[in-house]
Formats: C-alpha cells, structure tokens, sequence
C-alpha cells in the first residue's frame, strides 16, 4: 500500500523507517475520549478507545486490538531487546509494540507511537 500524502514527516519516520516518539510526548497519551484509533497511513481500525489505560510508559497503552487480523506481529531484536512489533497487516505501517504485561483479561500492553495513530470519535 501506498503512503499516504497527508502524513507528516514524523509519523512517516515512526511508520514507515520504524522510529519511536520521545515518551510522554505523543498527542493520544491523555487521551480519553471515546472512539477508535486507526492506523494513520491507511485508516484501518485497531484499537477501542475502551482498552485504553495508563501504563506509565510515555506511550499511549491498550489491552487489546480491535481485531486480530488488523495487526500483524514480528520478532524484533534491533537495539539489544528482544521485542515484539506490532505492525499494521494492511499497510506494512510500523505501531510499536507489545508486551506480556498488561492488564486482565488479556495481559497485554499494547505500547503504540501516537504518530502512528488517527482517533474518530464515536457519535453517541
């Protein structure tokens, strides 16, 4: 897939060259409103704005994916750490990454770069 036009240069870094915003940084860590965050290249949905929670880390954090066949995720052993990356399955587009220490019921931690987000508020 194509990138998009829209993006900036830093959400096309963190996307597309797999760089990673400073913690505390990124405009959807407090970010509490209700609705879905999709990815920002190709606008695929990924995360419900409800599996959302604060881990601490500096990036916004979610328990779960929207669906499972939305993401896609690989083995990462690039700066010393054995990690898993989280990556858009429609796009190629790079979202971060995901750990074994979330919340129940899941255990995950989603921990997403705000660049690689878009949100659409739900109409109640």
């Amino acid at each position: 897939m194509d990138k998009n036009p829209n993006l900036t240069p830093k959400q096309k870094d963190v996307l597309f060259d797999k760089a990673t915003e400073m913690p505390f940084t990124g405009k959807y860590l407090d970010h509490h409103e209700n609705g879905m965050f999709t990815c920002a290249n190709c606008g695929i949905e990924l995360f419900d704005s409800k599996t959302k929670f604060d881990s601490g880390t500096g990036w916004p954090s979610f328990s779960d994916v929207v669906q499972s066949g939305n993401i896609e995720l690989r083995a990462d052993a690039n700066h010393g750490m054995n990690r898993t990356e989280v990556v858009c399955k429609n796009c190629g587009g790079h979202l971060g990454h995901v750990f074994d220490d979330g919340p129940q019921p899941t255990g995950k931690r989603y921990c997403i770069n705000s660049y690689s987000l878009d949100f659409k508020p739900k109409n109640n």
